[in-house]
């Protein structure tokens, strides 16, 4: 194929994306994918620039407008930024920027790259008028009242003086909790869920009907300011100053930085604290701040030499379903998974998947032989998104889900979930060993749940090694997968009480065992033996009874022997546990195996201490802390010492936090506690607090 023919073709596959992204809300391949292609014609392009027509997707900004709105003309271009990809593309951009201007370093403004829909407002004497999608950049769609359904957006401005004419750019996206809230009424109601925030947002806000789009949770953020009348900024971030201060929602995670150095540290703590933010982003905008130094490096066709969109490695890529298996965890739950041909995703490389349920994979519709957008966002597992049904050929084949368990062949029944209560930190039996870190994805969602029904089956004792061993249970250093799966396969091991009757001979024979690693493994084994009565109920496994559950009974009956012999009616009396949890926990001690199994793992040593008594009138007697960032101290007994003191540890901070312990590396919620006037500690301080 000549170039002439290889640059239409790239036109033909542009256009057709760009229609079913912008236009249709109907993606078709990840944004990986349009990256390579784009960057692709461009190549091209820059080699035959006697080649490039005016219809070119390199010479349009977004997609075409649709017919159902009526149009905008942007007083100024709205533009579209260039993408780098490693840091070695970036000292490039920063390079010519440097030269252009004669500075040894240039200073940034650096601001999260939003997953959303770009719009323009338009404020006339402080009162909103007008509001536009950016559609090609120079024409948009009018979308001024559904604009003003947003419930963050100020519709008439704050202050005197205000500007004749304002237009201001930014991001109308969906938060992740709100995301995925909107998602369980949909598929409550029968409804189908959207693919990704920034789809929903986009469907959302062109709604011919505004009411529709006032039922969505909607948000925005403005980043940009075009034609203003009345009004000069010397720099980026006097704008960003004075949107926040006349009242328009600006992202208050924002930096001005000096130089290269300066924008790689921002690059790496927003890289680090992407999955703590409220928010989806793909990466970093970088912009040089003053404005003078913008207007000197202009822009070339649709995008501006002052600034760059600094792209994360892609959490989302496409993939083809080799084969569909399933996995048997501790409680038996049997979970379907994909085996992925092997791609890059999410900064590894992943092969596959998990399914979650059969309820999950037939809502899906996901078949062996798809091709899929596959998902990892930070350590959790991966997942398929949605199935690329254009991709199909007709030679995918169902998955046929088992009646016997695959590894012990005995029957599989489908029970109806018992979930009720609290359910946190799942442990195994809630999420898929798939050599991804720990995920905490339920797999047990309401619905029939497949288990197997053998009583001694491997992978549900090898299930319940891995769940007892973790850090948050018994915290036996050393004991991970692969070595709990070997136990059980050589016999060494026929309950989780066998692993206080081991000895350094025993282990030294199992396959890259070492005398040196067999020797650590027993002194960890023994060193487990001396741990709390909340961790010893925790690494129980008692169903629907996390982290947060095996606290309350462990403060509650402060022993072992009254926890096992209470009633149904006495459980209900511990915090958050509801009938339904409190009938599974029953059942548990009821059964005579799981009773001999613990007064065994008594009998062998294992001393659990009952919960100390809160301090009266401690240091953090009713105060909420939060922990974050990286400390010398394990976070369990930050945590530990917390509760000892009568204080209380939350996940996020809020203004009802009192303090929050910041470690090393400490992101989103050091910014968010300094925005909000909590008191920070940092770990030396909280030391000193403790004695």
């Amino acid at each position: 194929m000549n170039p002439a023919e290889r640059l239409q073709s790239l036109r033909t596959e542009l256009a057709h994306h760009n229609r079913q992204y912008y236009t249709l809300d109907a993606p078709e391949v990840s944004d990986a994918t349009y990256d390579a292609l784009m960057n692709e014609l461009l190549a091209l392009e820059a080699e035959h620039p006697e080649l490039v027509t005016p219809d070119s997707p390199s010479q349009r900004v977004g997609g075409a407008v649709l017919e159902k709105f009526s149009k905008v003309t942007h007083r100024q271009q709205m533009l579209s930024l260039g993408n780098v990809f490693d840091e070695a593309e970036f000292v490039e951009f920063d390079d010519r920027v440097r030269k252009s201007l004669g500075l040894e370093a240039v200073t940034y403004t650096c601001e999260p790259k939003m997953d959303g829909l770009a719009i323009e407002l338009v404020f006339e004497h402080g009162k909103f008028v007008q509001g536009s999608t950016r559609g090609d950049g120079t024409i948009g769609e009018d979308v001024t009242q559904n604009l003003k359904t947003i419930k963050n957006l100020t519709l008439t401005l704050e202050g005197k003086a205000l500007p004749k004419l304002l237009e201001v750019r930014g991001e109308v996206f969906i938060k992740s909790k709100d995301f995925k809230r909107m998602n369980e009424e949909l598929l409550e109601r029968g409804e189908e869920a959207f693919v990704n925030p920034r789809n929903s947002a986009a469907g959302s806000l062109r709604q011919l009907d505004s009411k529709i789009t006032a039922s969505r949770p909607l948000s925005v953020y403005l980043y940009e300011v075009g034609v203003v009348e009345g009004k000069t900024f010397a720099s980026h971030q006097e704008k960003l100053d004075y949107l926040e201060k006349i009242g328009l929602p600006v992202n208050p995670r924002r930096s001005v930085v000096k130089g290269l150095e300066g924008v790689m540290k921002e690059y790496q703590s927003l890289l680090a604290d992407r999955h703590a933010l409220p928010y989806e982003i793909d990466g970093l905008v970088v912009k040089v701040d003053s404005t003078d130094a913008r207007n000197r490096l202009g822009q070339v066709s649709k995008t501006p030499r002052w600034a760059i969109a600094f792209k994360f490695p892609p959490e989302e890529m496409e993939a083809h379903v080799d084969e569909i298996v399933v996995q048997v965890g501790r409680t038996g739950a049997i979970t379907p998974v994909a085996n992925l041909r092997p791609v890059f995703v999410g900064g590894v490389t992943v092969s596959r998947a998990t399914l979650h349920n059969e309820q999950e994979l037939r809502r899906k519709d996901v078949r062996i032989g798809d091709w899929v957008f596959v998902r990892r966002a930070g350590d959790v597992i991966p997942e398929i998104v949605k199935v690329i049904t254009a991709k199909r050929t007709g030679q995918e084949k169902e998955f046929v889900f088992p009646t016997e368990c695959p590894i012990c062949q005995s029957p599989v029944k489908k029970e109806r979930s018992r979930s009720s209560g609290t359910l946190d930190k799942p442990g195994p039996e809630h999420s898929e060993d798939l050599g991804q870190g720990g995920a905490t994805r339920k797999t047990e969602e309401d619905g029939a749940i497949a288990r197997c029904t053998g009583k001694h089956c491997p992978a549900k004792l090898a299930g319940r090694l891995r769940h007892f061993a973790t850090r948050t249970a018994m915290d036996i250093d050393g004991l991970g997968d692969k070595l709990c799966e070997a136990m059980v396969e050589t016999g060494l091991v026929k309950t989780v009480v066998g692993l206080y009757g081991l000895d350094l001979a025993q282990l030294s024979r199992l396959e890259r065992m070492g005398e040196k690693s067999a020797k650590n493994l027993l002194e960890a084994i023994e060193r487990s033996k001396q741990t709390t009565l909340r961790r010893f109920i925790y690494a129980l496994g008692i169903p629907e009874v996390g982290e947060a559950t095996g606290k309350a009974l462990a403060d509650h009956f402060r022993a072992v022997q009254p926890l096992m012999d209470a009633s149904i009616e006495a459980l209900q009396g511990v915090k958050d546990v509801g009938p339904e949890m409190a009938r599974a926990i029953h059942g548990y001690f009821e059964d005579a195996d799981n009773r001999a199994m613990v007064e065994a793992l008594l009998a062998a040593g294992v001393k659990p201490e009952p919960p100390e008594a809160p301090a009266a009138g401690g240091t953090f007697t009713g105060k909420t802390v939060v922990i974050t960032g990286t400390l010398t101290m394990p976070r369990e007994q930050a945590k530990e010492e917390i509760e000892r003191r009568g204080g209380k540890v939350s996940g996020s901070v809020s203004r009802k936090t009192d303090f929050l312990l910041a470690g090393d590396e400490a992101g989103s919620k050091l910014a968010k506690a300094k925005e909000l006037g909590v008191k920070v500690l940092t770990e030396a301080e909280f030391t000193a607090l403790l004695r």
